[in-house]
């Protein structure tokens, strides 16, 4: 979690929150992968694609 702070702290005082977008994705997108490994999530996940 010390690198989320780190990271939000370079965001806020240099003004670059067009970098939000970006990491929203990839925390979505490791969530995703994360519980598509479960293979009871699988049969819902397969339905959505």
């Amino acid at each position: 979690m010390d690198f989320l702070s780190d990271l939000w702290g370079y965001i806020k005082t240099h003004k670059k929150f067009a970098f939000l977008p970006i990491i929203v994705v990839l925390l979505l997108s490791a969530l995703f992968i994360t519980l598509t490994t479960a293979p009871a999530v699988a049969p819902f996940i397969y339905a959505l694609f």
